[in-house]
């Protein structure tokens, strides 16, 4: 499984479309509380939050179980930062955590308050309205305030009555989003986040949906797990429209990119149809190309079927396929969310963003794939350092051998070096040649941008035991299987494979 997501990530590089402006987001989740009842899922919460606005391109700043002084320095830090950014930035405030009212003004509950009496809010508290004002002070066009806040009241004892936050105006060009209506109580959930940040961390990941749709949908998804005992609400004055996750408009397709999909839709592997998303991001084609990776994903993930082991047939001379059409809506169908989610997953190539999916979907088709990406990318395999092309080969391998060498009369192991004649492969073993630089293009026209210099220890599931199947492939029948194929690494490179067959696999 690893190997397979290795194939469809690790070399491929995709990555999620740039956004036009830079998004600066500060996350505070407030649970341990010292002096009032302590609260189970805001840290949780707040962490979801940074992972999932993290995959969506923003610039995270989480601060967990924030006194008065740790949250006032977070936030004066934060407007300092979107000063510096511009107007064009995108600001987010996400704050989980108890939150009260006090003659009008909501204040966000740092963990070590401690409130004898109402008045005291004013000076152990940290006002909400504070918050906006660092945030207005930088003219960003597009500001986000989220408040998971009024789980409960914990100063009723101190003589606190009011019940929740109250109503706060979005000043031009902010969007305030609460986790219930004003003077409401929101629930903290049973579960390891709360009803209104799940479905939120699900909603912004849907690509393609303006804010007031997202919240929408958040709202309708928090009644209906509630039962009706929390409505999510909002108020905005953006003057922008807005957009977590945008898909650009695709572009029409050029003859080279109609060309190259035609080649990689016929033979559906993985390395090539992530290598054509790496070329064309934006592609008509590049939705088809989603789907298949999906579908494929999917069935790697399934159990194999026991059956007898055919043996493998060359493929028929044929000519070359005609230019591909669009594809059309029944090729092109949409994603699922949760496809939706593991493929933008699979184009931020973050842990974050993985780990986003698992939260959302623990019991998913494609848990195995995050899981085994996320263990990838907290411990990357080392930089490729075998010889480039220019450096000498190894003592006792010639530079340049007088005569072609004969491969028929090698002794072909996995780990000693081998005296090719083609002088990229030469002085290395197949562990060394298959973790190294492709010598020709992966696929035949494909931009030598996309290919050279590129490490290939990921493109294809090159272990010792599938390259031995391989070379037992080439082995029979080899003039009718490897002469004209084209591989990254040449004929000379199958050959070579089919008489480390021929002597075992060792």
């Amino acid at each position: 499984m690893l190997v397979l997501l290795r194939a469809v990530l690790a070399l491929t590089l995709l990555v999620a479309p740039a956004q036009a402006s830079e998004r600066i987001a500060l996350i505070i989740g407030n649970g341990a509380y010292e002096h009032v009842p302590a609260l189970d899922n805001p840290g949780a919460d707040a962490q979801l939050m940074a992972r999932t606005l993290g995959a969506l391109g923003f610039e995270v700043t989480l601060k967990i179980d924030g006194t008065q002084r740790e949250m006032k320095r977070a936030i004066a830090e934060f407007g300092r930062r979107l000063r510096s950014a511009g107007p064009d930035a995108v600001s987010l405030f996400y704050y989980a955590g108890h939150g009260v009212q006090a003659q009008g003004a909501n204040y966000l509950v740092p963990t070590d308050a401690m409130v004898a009496d109402e008045a005291d809010l004013y000076l152990v508290g940290v006002e909400a309205d504070w918050v906006l004002r660092q945030m207005a002070s930088a003219r960003i066009r597009t500001s986000i305030v989220i408040l998971d806040a009024c789980r409960d009241n914990p100063f009723a004892e101190q003589g606190l009555q009011a019940q929740g936050l109250a109503r706060m105006n979005a000043p031009t060009g902010s969007f305030v989003a609460y986790s219930t209506s004003p003077g409401a109580v929101a629930l903290d959930g049973v579960g390891a986040n709360s009803p209104f940040t799940s479905a939120l961390a699900h909603e912004l990941t849907v690509p393609n949906r303006p804010i007031e749709e997202v919240f929408r949908a958040v709202r309708a998804q928090v009644v209906a797990q509630t039962s009706g005992m929390q409505t999510p609400w909002d108020s905005s004055s953006l003057i922008d429209a807005f957009y977590f996750a945008k898909t650009p408009e695709p572009s029409g397709p050029t003859a080279a990119e109609t060309q190259l999909w035609t080649s990689v839709r016929d033979s559906g592997d993985l390395v090539e149809l992530a290598l054509f998303l790496r070329a064309y991001p934006d592609s008509v084609y590049a939705a088809e190309a989603r789907r298949m990776i999906v579908e494929r994903s999917s069935a790697a993930s399934d159990p194999p079927v026991a059956a007898a082991t055919p043996q493998p047939q060359a493929p028929p001379a044929r000519e070359p396929d005609p230019p591909a059409p669009p594809p059309t809506a029944e090729t092109a169908q949409d994603l699922s969310d949760e496809e939706a989610m593991f493929a933008a997953a699979v184009a931020a190539d973050v842990a974050a963003a993985f780990q986003a999916y698992l939260d959302v979907y623990p019991e998913g088709r494609f848990v195995a794939q995050a899981q085994d990406r996320i263990a990838l990318l907290a411990d990357p395999a080392q930089p490729d350092t075998a010889a480039s092309p220019s450096e000498s080969p190894p003592a006792g391998i010639p530079a340049d051998p007088a005569e072609p060498v004969d491969i028929a009369q090698l002794t072909v192991t996995f780990e000693t070096p081998l005296p090719l004649a083609t002088r990229a492969l030469r002085g290395r073993s197949l562990r060394e040649i298959v973790a190294s630089t492709p010598v020709y293009p992966p696929i035949e026209g494909l931009n030598p941008a996309l290919w050279q210099d590129q490490p290939c220890s990921a493109c294809h599931q090159w272990t010792a035991d599938a390259l031995c199947t391989q070379g037992q492939f080439y082995l029979a029948e080899p003039e009718a299987r490897i002469a004209g194929k084209k591989h990254p690494f040449g004929e000379e490179f199958l050959t070579t494979l089919a008489r480390w067959a021929e002597t075992g696999c060792n």
